[in-house]
C-alpha cells in the first residue's frame, strides 16, 4: 500500500509542475488550473497517507507543511499571470521550495 501512495505522490508532483507551466504560459484556460487543484488534491491525500503509515516524523511534517506553502505560491503565479502582474518573486519561492521538497523527500536532507 505504501508503494501505491509513493508512486501516486511522486507523479502528482511531476504532473502538478507540468501544469503549472503549462497554466502559465496559456493563462485563458480554464480546465489546466482545474486539472491541477486535482493533482492538489492527490498529491495531500497521499502523502498524509504515507505520513499515517510511517508514524508522522517531524521532517515530514515540514516536508507537509512547505508542500502546502508550495500550493499556495502555485496558485498565486496562476492567478497573477491571469491579471498579468508580476510573478518573478513567486517563481523564485516556488523553485526554492520545490528544491527543498525534493531533497526532504528523495533523503538528501
Amino acid at each position: 500500500m505504501y508503494n501505491i501512495l509513493l508512486q501516486s505522490h511522486a507523479g502528482s508532483w511531476a504532473i502538478l509542475v507540468l501544469l503549472l507551466v503549462v497554466s502559465y504560459f496559456a493563462p485563458k484556460q480554464k480546465i489546466t488550473p482545474m486539472i491541477q487543484r486535482l493533482f492538489y488534491l492527490i498529491m495531500i491525500i497521499s502523502g498524509v497517507g504515507m505520513l499515517a503509515m510511517i508514524g508522522f516524523p517531524l521532517l515530514y511534517i515540514l516536508k507537509g507543511i512547505l508542500a502546502i506553502m508550495l500550493i499556495g505560491f502555485m496558485e498565486v503565479i496562476v492567478g497573477r499571470r491571469k491579471r498579468s502582474e508580476s510573478t518573478k518573486k513567486y517563481w523564485i519561492a516556488v523553485i526554492v521550495l520545490l528544491l527543498i521538497i525534493l531533497s526532504i523527500g528523495y533523503d538528501l536532507i
